[in-house]
């Protein structure tokens, strides 16, 4: 159960700062704040909807990719085939009335099929540009691993930079731009390891499980026919989703929390600085990146709770999904079959919550 909201909020200038005791507040200022977070998080909570009723079960992927679209961050979906990882992603899009270009990696794909080239015109001797399929509002981006070296070093500008460049040109990446790239973890013939920079500059990595067995019978009932799946209605439009960011950014984080986010992640680097046992565990920790990312997702987080306000539940809740692809792991952690999901957890039970 969530805590109480935090007494004497403020509102300024769309600001909210945690106030000195030497201030009066009013109760109204903390249900004005309530009130603009649920009115704004109600489009979010009916995609939310709409997109179950396409893809059965997998809420925590389905929220994830909410949360990323609310955080103006980049996504990363590991998971075995099957599992409904392009649908949701095709699903998101075709519920936000905006563009959507799917491209599949494969060894041979160049930058240039990527992002665009010039383009000689013989009848005026010049050349131009020809934008490719990167220029969209969301990016799928299937199977990321398979494509060679100078192909995620193109997409790394438009993740990180939000720019592309293009001869001598640089186009800037309309808003909103997310990139939500799947991989499959155990096929690993004929693919390239992520750069850590790269993986570094995923906001979440997301992890799709196997459903369970109520959830399969559901597909089946749902699927098992030569026909097309449901129809997916546009709710959102670009704006409302701009719109809703600044709304996110204007959400409450008492200070005790903020430590908390940044006591978890330095606890990524060191560990015994917690008493965490998982010091042998760890080759390097998340980077101040992190500590950025796990601050958005937890006000995003309590967004779509219609929420005002952070509480260390929030956090907790999206820890994993920011963590676990920023924590390089040891030799001694794959000995012992360990991987980043078992250390964040381990430090989420040492790191005191206040």
């Amino acid at each position: 159960m969530h805590a109480n909201p935090p007494a004497g909020l403020r509102i300024g200038g769309r600001s909210i700062g945690q106030p000195t005791m030497t201030q009066s507040h009013s109760p109204v200022d903390i249900q004005d704040l309530e009130r603009q977070v649920a009115e704004a998080a109600k489009p979010f909570q009916q995609l939310v909807s709409e997109m179950q009723r396409v893809v059965v079960g997998q809420h925590e992927l389905l929220e994830g990719l909410v949360i990323g679209l609310l955080g103006n961050g980049h996504i990363l979906i590991e998971g075995v085939p099957g599992l409904a990882k392009t649908t949701a992603v095709s699903t998101l899009a075709k519920a936000i009335h905006t563009s959507f270009q799917r491209i599949q990696f494969t060894p041979d794909l160049l930058p240039a099929d990527l992002v665009g080239t010039l383009v000689y015109r013989p009848n005026t001797g010049d050349f131009v540009v020809k934008k490719g399929p990167i220029f969209a509002n969301i990016i799928l981006a299937d199977e990321i691993n398979r494509a060679p070296a100078k192909v995620q070093s193109a997409l790394l500008e438009a993740m990180q930079e939000r720019q592309v460049t293009i001869g001598t040109e640089t186009f800037a990446m309309e808003d909103p731009f997310l990139v939500l790239a799947t991989q499959n973890p155990i096929e690993q013939e004929g693919t390239y390891s992520l750069p850590e920079a790269q993986v570094d500059r995923f906001m979440l990595k997301l992890v799709v499980r196997y459903p369970s067995a109520r959830e399969e019978r559901q597909i089946l009932d749902r699927m098992a026919r030569t026909t097309g799946s449901h129809q997916v209605r546009a709710v959102l439009q670009p704006k409302d989703i701009v719109a809703a960011r600044a709304v996110v950014d204007s959400i409450f984080i008492d200070d005790r929390i903020k430590d908390y986010i940044v006591n978890l992640v330095v606890a990524t680097r060191d560990p015994g600085s917690v008493k965490a046992p998982v010091k042998d565990l760890i080759q390097y920790g998340a980077s101040p990146r992190a500590t950025i990312a796990l601050t958005i997702a937890s006000r995003a987080r309590a967004f779509l709770d219609g929420r005002g306000y952070v509480t260390p539940q929030d956090v907790k809740d999206v820890a994993l999904d920011v963590l676990r692809h920023r924590i390089g792991i040891s030799y001694e952690a794959e000995a012992l079959e360990k991987n980043g999901d078992d250390i964040v957890r381990t430090l989420l039970e040492h790191v005191p919550v206040p």
